[in-house]
């Protein structure tokens, strides 16, 4: 099965995140890490993405932060 990529647009309508919100966490570790796709260019595995938000959701639902 193929993995699906998403730009960062996507990323930021899908999570609510902004941009810098987005690459910061990726940095910390705390936000899945963009991969290279070009030069210029960088996008997210989907399912990554996904994951995460499963986890944020889960923790929101358990009294989590």
């Amino acid at each position: 099965m193929a993995s699906q990529i998403r730009k960062l647009l996507e990323v930021k309508n899908t999570t609510g995140l902004s941009g810098s919100s987005i690459y910061r966490m990726a940095k910390s570790g705390t936000f899945p890490k963009p991969i290279k796709l070009g030069v210029r260019s960088s996008g997210w595995i989907a399912s990554e993405v996904d994951q995460w938000l499963d986890d944020r959701i889960a923790a929101s639902r358990n009294g989590e932060a």
